[in-house]
C-alpha cells in the first residue's frame, strides 16, 4: 500500500493488476495514530510500583530473580530524574516513595562524607537517594541507591520482627563506622 500526500495525486504507472492502492492520510490522522502507538507502547516498559513495593520489603530484592530486572530499572528511571511509580492496589498503610539524600541531613551517618573545601566543609552522601517503604503504617524498609545501581537497604525494627532473617550489610557498616567514632573520641583522664 503507498501512502499519498492530501494534495498530490496517486501516480498510477504499473497495470492495473499491480497498481498500488492509495490512500489519503492527513496529517492529523498521522499524528493521532503516532500518539496512539506511543501511549500504548510506553506502560509495557513503565515500572510496576506494586512489584517496587513488594520487592524493596523483602529481605534481599537482589535474591528474587524476578525483582532484579524490577528494581534495576527502577533505579535508571530514578537517575534519570523520572517520577516514582504507584501502587494502585498497595491497600491502607502500604506505601512506597523517594526522596533525594542531602548530607547531613538526609543520608546515615555511616555513608556521609565531610570534605574540606576552600569555602569550608561541605558534606556529601555515597548515596543519591532513598526509596522508604511503609507496610501497615509502619515504616518497613529504606533502600539508599547510587547512580552506579549499588544499593544498600536498611530495615527497621519492625520489619526484622517480621522477617526474621534480612540482608545486614546496612547494619555492619553502621557498626563499622560507629567503632572508628569510638577510637576518634579520645577516652577522658582520669581526674586525681
Amino acid at each position: 500500500m503507498t501512502t499519498c500526500p492530501t494534495s498530490a495525486p496517486c501516480p498510477d504507472t504499473r497495470p492495473v493488476a499491480a497498481a498500488p492502492t492509495c490512500r489519503r492520510v492527513g496529517v492529523v490522522t498521522t499524528l493521532t495514530t503516532a500518539a496512539a502507538l506511543l501511549s500504548t507502547s510506553l506502560p509495557a516498559a513503565a515500572v510496576d510500583g506494586c512489584k517496587v513495593l513488594l520487592c524493596l520489603a523483602a529481605p534481599s530484592w537482589r535474591a528474587i530473580p524476578p525483582c532484579v530486572p524490577t528494581i534495576t530499572q527502577l533505579l535508571r528511571d530514578l537517575a534519570r530524574g523520572k517520577a516514582f511509580p504507584s501502587c494502585a492496589m498497595a491497600g491502607g498503610g502500604n506505601a512506597a516513595g523517594h526522596a533525594w539524600a542531602s548530607a547531613p541531613s538526609f543520608c546515615p551517618p555511616q555513608y556521609t562524607r565531610l570534605v574540606e573545601t576552600q569555602g569550608g566543609p561541605r558534606y556529601f552522601c555515597d548515596y543519591s537517594g532513598a526509596v522508604s517503604v511503609t507496610v501497615n503504617g509502619t515504616a518497613f524498609t529504606r533502600t539508599w541507591w547510587s547512580m552506579d545501581g549499588s544499593t544498600v537497604t536498611e530495615f527497621s525494627p519492625a520489619a526484622k520482627a517480621q522477617l526474621g532473617r534480612w540482608d545486614p550489610r546496612f547494619d555492619d557498616d553502621y557498626a563499622a563506622w560507629l567503632a572508628t567514632q569510638q577510637q576518634e573520641t579520645p577516652a577522658a583522664e582520669p581526674s586525681h
